[in-house]
């Protein structure tokens, strides 16, 4: 990733929100490269942060234990902070399902209070993490974190350009994150149980973690008030993946399919068409601006605008497939799994 002017080190203090997940970690190393004086990780685990204390050993990271449920937790942490970037949330889906008032109260309210904590700490920029299952949402995760996106843009709309600037990301599935399906592909082949897919033909974008530090990097280098940026990415159905790894690590447990879970869909979107229509193709990524009309609709009742029946969702189905070589490429990259196959001797 390049430099950026907007984005040097100059003293500033980082907050990372839910700063011991998959994302948090990669952008705590990538922040820490970086040269930035003061890290700080915000979350409710004590025992994800002591593994994270001892384990990266580095003065520069600061630990709060709070909620973004609790104001008063976020605004204790918020002070003297230049960048905010807001990954705390609940994301699995099946648990967002049973108890959707929680999801509510974390993806919703609690990120409510993380933007009207920065706004009031006159922080630079937030950058809010979002996901592909906001768009068109079936599910309580994907439909708390689309109120989200709108939450952060009602925040937006207030503001000038010399003050807060608030964006969100969007994107797809995260490889190898916490709870994601290719650690639990990875623990199945070394139990040797059979791969379990929910169905064959679904499509899931593949994202590396480094590209979804990019893709905040990017937003934080280049939003306006209100934008929502997604980065371009390539998708395969769980079938493809699930033969990718199965050769990979040199397996021959069979692949099962369990029917869908709870709120899945079989394809997911990082656009809609309506969003597209008013996108900016930013060569790796999409600037999607806010609806930045007033109150006012009067003027909409009598003018309308054209729409371009040629364009289509930006869709896990539509964008391009990754073939079983291209997965295992793609795979290969990964520092996760070419972790996972030196533990297993099959890479040198």
């Amino acid at each position: 990733m390049g430099s950026s002017p907007k984005f040097k080190p100059d003293g500033k203090t980082v907050l990372i929100t839910g700063g011991t997940g998959s994302f948090g970690k990669t952008m705590v190393k990538h922040l820490l490269s970086r040269g930035y004086e003061e890290i700080r990780i915000f979350s409710r685990d004590e025992c994800k942060q002591e593994e994270m204390r001892v384990q990266m050993s580095e003065p520069r990271l600061k630990f709060y234990i709070g909620d973004i449920r609790n104001r008063e937790s976020v605004d204790a942490a918020m002070e003297g902070v230049d960048l905010v970037f807001h990954a705390a949330a609940l994301k699995q889906v099946p648990s967002c399902e049973f108890f959707p008032m929680e999801a509510v109260a974390t993806n919703i309210i609690g990120s409510n209070n993380v933007l009207e904590s920065a706004v009031k700490a006159k922080v630079e920029c937030v950058v809010c993490l979002g996901t592909d299952k906001a768009v068109y949402p079936v599910n309580t995760m994907g439909m708390t974190k689309a109120v989200m996106e709108k939450v952060a843009q009602s925040v937006a709309r207030r503001l000038d350009d010399h003050e807060t600037r608030v964006c969100s990301v969007r994107y797809g599935n995260v490889m190898c994150s916490r709870g994601s399906v290719i650690p639990l592909f990875v623990r199945q082949i070394r139990e040797g149980n059979p791969l379990t897919l929910t169905d064959p033909e679904m499509t899931r974008f593949m994202l590396p973690l480094r590209d979804s530090v990019s893709l905040v990097e990017f937003a934080f280098e280049n939003a306006q008030q209100g934008d929502v940026f997604i980065k371009k990415a390539a998708a395969c159905s769980l079938m493809t993946l699930a033969q990718a790894m199965l050769q990979l690590f040199e397996s021959n447990s069979e692949i099962k399919s369990i029917g869908e879970r709870h709120g899945e869909k079989m394809h997911e979107a990082l656009a809609s068409v309506a969003e597209i229509r008013r996108s900016e193709d930013m060569g790796d990524f999409l600037r999607i601006p806010m609806d930045d009309r007033d109150l006012n609709y009067s003027n909409f009742f009598t003018k309308g605008q054209k729409s371009d029946t040629k364009l289509q969702d930006y869709s896990s189905d539509s964008t391009e497939q990754l073939s079983v070589q291209q997965m295992k490429d793609l795979l290969l990259s990964l520092p996760e799994i070419q972790a996972d196959l030196r533990q297993d001797g099959l890479l040198v």
